[in-house]
Parts: C-alpha cells; structure tokens; sequence
C-alpha cells in the first residue's frame, strides 16, 4: 500500500543541473531532508558508474530521476530499470522520473521505470523558459543572435520551478503514483516568440535566427559532439519540434493550485538581473 512520504530524506539525482537544483530547493523548502547527488558533488552520483548508486540510495525514502545527458539515449531504459531495482532493495520505492514530453525516444526508458515494480511517477515536461537563462544557448542570446533548429514551430514552455513543485508533490503524495504528469506552461510560444519577449525586456535587439536541423547538427560538431550524438540530436530534435506537442495541460494548476509561471514574468524578472547584458 503506498503512503505520503512526510519527513522523510527525498534523493535528488541531477542536483547541480536545471531541475535538480531547483527539486533540492522546493523540497528543502516544503521541509523535506534532501540528499543532492550529482557527479561533482559531495553524495557522488553517476548514472554510468553503478558503484555510485548505494551511497546515494541508503537511507533514503524517495528519488528523483534526473537522468542525463538524455533520457532517450542508448542505454537510458537499461540503466533506469537498473537503478530501480537496486533502489527497491536498499528499501527505495518511490521513484520520480522527468521525461521529455513528445519525445519518442524516451518511451523506453519510462517503460522501464512502469515495469520495475517501483512506486513511480513520470513527470513529462516541454523546454524550459530557463534554457535561455543556463546552460549552452545562453551564449548565443547574450551574443544578440539566437540560433536553433525550430522554426515557428508553437511550444509550451515551463518554468523549472513549477516542474519542481510538481515534483516534489508526487514524490511525497501517495495519490500521484502510478501516474504520468504531462506539465506545460500557460500559454504556447514559438522560440522566436520566445526571443523577442526577452529582447523587449532586456531592452535591445536579440534575433531568432532558425535553421534547418542538419545546419545545427553542422554547429554541434563544430563543437566536437561526436557524429553519433550529432545524428541522435538531430533525430531529437526533428521530433520535439514537429508540432505535435503544441497545446497546454492544465496540470500545474491541478497538483499546486495556481496557475503555471508566465513567460513574460521570467524574462522581466531575468533581465532586471542582468542575465542577459553582454
């Protein structure tokens, strides 16, 4: 029988990444012990290193699954399965995994955790409004030139902190088990629409410059992906971004009871810090 997990310590895999770092937050804000694994950090965690995973696992009542570099990658479902059985032994049931919503190559991997026995929840996302804040595209906004495969294609961007909020309500509620979490933002945005809003707020010009997947590939391996992680973007990325993801849930408001984070608050509120000043 599954029960809400209160007081307990909560896993955070990922912990020094986008929405690791921000589940560690939440969940130490709701009061929660947390444990942050990452492959620097202090409580080491390595997906690809399994000696890694006892350390993190013992003692704990709950994880979240962060898995990277990509969910769909080769190997993913092997190792969520793996991992989910070794957390099932060390007395780990209930096991949160962040997915890419609309991306074929992760229906494996879910099917892993599904089939594993683990009390689960798979929280499926869109972009994040904070992949033009970290990470590898913000230099390109910085820079005043915004280059990426997705044409005007519409996406339902969310805010990281409401993915973690949701996150950390299914590892703790009981009534989330055994449920897929599709989480979108408000309203939908194609990544010009997207660029431009930052540029109002950041008060000077950044442009949208799309181009075609392969010309991106092209871009990557200039900055020496090898050619199979190239070739499994490209594929990614003509996946996510054909359109079929294109409408909202209102799956936010349902789990916290408030409407999602706008856009347009982010990109006031990232600008007034100067994220994005040159």
């Amino acid at each position: 029988m599954t029960q809400n997990t209160r007081n307990g310590t909560l896993l955070v895999t990922g912990a020094s990444g986008k929405t690791g770092r921000r589940v560690a937050e939440a969940a130490k804000a709701a009061g929660f012990r947390v444990r942050a694994a990452s492959r620097g950090g202090e409580v080491r965690f390595d997906w690809y290193d399994s000696s890694t995973w006892d350390a993190a696992l013992r003692g704990a009542d709950a994880a979240y699954l962060a898995y990277a570099p990509d969910i769909g990658a080769p190997g993913a479902a092997g190792n969520v399965a793996a991992f989910a059985r070794r957390a099932q032994e060390l007395g780990v049931r209930r096991l949160v995994l962040l997915s890419a919503r609309g991306e074929r190559q992760a229906e494996p991997t879910e099917r892993a955790l599904r089939e594993s026995g683990a009390e689960w929840t798979v929280v499926q996302a869109d972009w994040f409004f904070q992949n033009f804040s970290e990470g590898l595209l913000l230099e390109g906004v910085r820079g005043g030139e915004f280059v990426f495969p997705a044409g005007e294609v519409p996406v339902a961007f969310i805010d990281t902190r409401d993915l973690a909020e949701v996150v950390v309500r299914a590892l703790t509620d009981a009534s989330y088990v055994g449920r897929t979490l599709e989480i979108t933002g408000a309203r939908l945005l194609s990544f010009g629409k997207a660029v431009a809003e930052i540029s109002a707020a950041a008060g000077r010009e950044i442009r949208y410059v799309p181009v075609p997947t392969k010309e991106y590939g092209a871009i990557l391996a200039g900055f020496g992906l090898p050619a199979e992680e190239v070739a499994f973007m490209e594929e990614v990325f003509d996946g996510l971004l054909d359109g079929r993801g294109a409408r909202t849930t209102d799956v936010v408001r349902q789990v916290l009871g408030r409407a999602p984070r706008d856009f347009a608050d982010f990109a006031a509120e990232h600008a007034a810090a100067g994220v994005w000043k040159v």
